[in-house]
């Protein structure tokens, strides 16, 4: 994601002052990655409008924390983080506006509320979620499918009781939610909600094609960020701005 993210600044124009890995020195695109050590010097010596996290949960953290030190906006694209993770990035949103998002693409925030909908439109039907990534993801399910199941909660009002996988004997309980998580291949992304009920069914899906619809959101997001107040957002408030 970190290339994709550098790839896509470069077609649009944006500038990229600074670029870490934790895997040290580099260069990518035409841009110099420096070692994640030198992160906070940096962020103060090239002071850039936002900074873009797409690692992982405990460098997220180490990395946010950098950016409330110095100032600077943080859009934070990783997923997998524990409760005392996310107490860490509330705690700095505080002092910086932070962007935190499990998911990037447009059309995942058109899920997320077509999904609200079914569910009210529908009560009592089963559902279930089944989420599919490349064979290298870490967390599962992933961070957008546990967006889904949250939005499946809030449409019902209740939380239902998440049932990953079924093995044995295990005849479906009612209220209860399928969370299925398939890892494969290169496959960049699919989430699919199933509703069942009174002969029928009704499927959702969101497919992502390329890994690109991730990094232009993300840059959007750091575009919309900037010269925000401290306090904690979502990408729907990107794209509730961009339709007014």
């Amino acid at each position: 994601m970190g290339r994709e993210v550098l790839s896509a600044a470069r077609e649009r124009g944006d500038e990229v002052v600074l670029a870490v890995s934790r895997s040290g020195r580099g260069e990518f695109d035409g841009v110099e990655i420096e070692p994640a050590s030198e992160f906070g010097a940096l962020l103060e010596a090239r002071e850039p409008e936002a900074a873009i996290d797409f690692t992982v949960p405990e460098a997220s953290v180490d990395y946010v924390d950098a950016c409330a030190e110095a100032g600077v906006p943080a859009v934070v694209g990783t997923t997998g983080f524990d409760d005392a993770d996310l107490a860490a990035l509330r705690d700095a949103s505080a002092r910086i506006p932070i962007l935190k998002a499990a998911n990037f693409a447009r059309g995942v925030q058109g899920l997320l509320e077509v999904v609200r909908a079914a569910v009210e439109a529908l009560p009592g039907y089963d559902v279930e979620v089944t989420e599919t990534h490349h064979n290298g993801k870490r967390d599962a399910p992933s961070g957008t499918a546990n967006r889904v199941l949250d939005a499946i909660d809030e449409a019902r009002a209740v939380e239902g009781e998440r049932v990953h996988g079924r093995e044995g004997e295990a005849p479906r309980e009612s209220g209860e939610i399928g969370v299925h998580a398939r890892r494969a291949g290169d496959i960049t992304g699919e989430h699919e909600v199933l509703l069942a009920d009174n002969h029928e069914e009704l499927r959702l899906t969101h497919r992502a094609e390329s890994r690109g619809v991730f990094a232009a959101g993300a840059l959007d997001a750091a575009d919309w960020i900037a010269g925000h107040v401290p306090g904690w957002y979502d990408f729907s408030d990107v794209l509730a701005d961009s339709s007014t």
